[in-house]
């Protein structure tokens, strides 16, 4: 089977105040974590969708393939609808957030769909049989609502709650991480 990774990194951020795919962890960027989270071995191709220079050159030095959302004010399914368009010929696809800085990449390559006590969680991993729902999704909706059309097909893979917390706020990822936001 070949499965595709589509890392969503496109969003405005307008909670955190900043580009927050460039606050530091441990002296790593939010969105380079991310990338590192990504078990490349596992997929046949990865799709980074940023609307930032410094993404698109982090997706590159990294051996994945960068895709330009010039449009993130059309919300997740633009950015949905950007990496699928490069993922036509997979039998799989995983979907991966960008703002979980301790998801860790061994958790990754256990996914089907990440979980915490029955509770789904990201990244989500989909078939090829709902790539048109996938693709067909409008303004800031993403794969979630797919999901809810389809709980038989759902798998859940339990990891700590830790990785699944996203951050939106310089305050979220300090009580996450413990270190101040810079």
């Amino acid at each position: 089977m070949k499965i595709g990774c589509i890392v969503m990194a496109a969003g405005n951020a307008r909670r955190f105040g900043s580009n927050k795919l460039d606050a530091r962890v441990e002296g790593k960027t939010l969105l380079r974590r991310a990338l590192e989270a990504v078990p490349a071995a596992c997929f046949d191709r990865v799709a980074v969708v940023t609307q930032y220079p410094r993404g698109m050159d982090l997706a590159r030095e990294m051996g994945f393939l960068p895709v330009e959302n010039p449009r993130p004010d059309l919300g997740l399914s633009h950015t949905i609808a950007l990496g699928m368009a490069h993922m036509q010929d997979m039998d799989g696809v995983m979907f991966q957030v960008s703002d979980q800085p301790l998801l860790r990449r061994d958790s990754v390559e256990r996914l089907v769909a990440l979980a915490h006590d029955g509770v789904r969680g990201n990244p989500c991993l989909f078939p090829a049989s709902l790539f048109p729902e996938l693709t067909a999704l409008e303004g800031d909706h993403g794969g979630s609502a797919v999901i809810r059309r389809h709980p038989d097909l759902l798998l859940l893979v339990e990891a700590p709650p830790q990785e699944l917390t996203d951050v939106d706020t310089p305050q979220a990822l300090e009580v996450l991480t413990g270190e101040k936001c810079r």
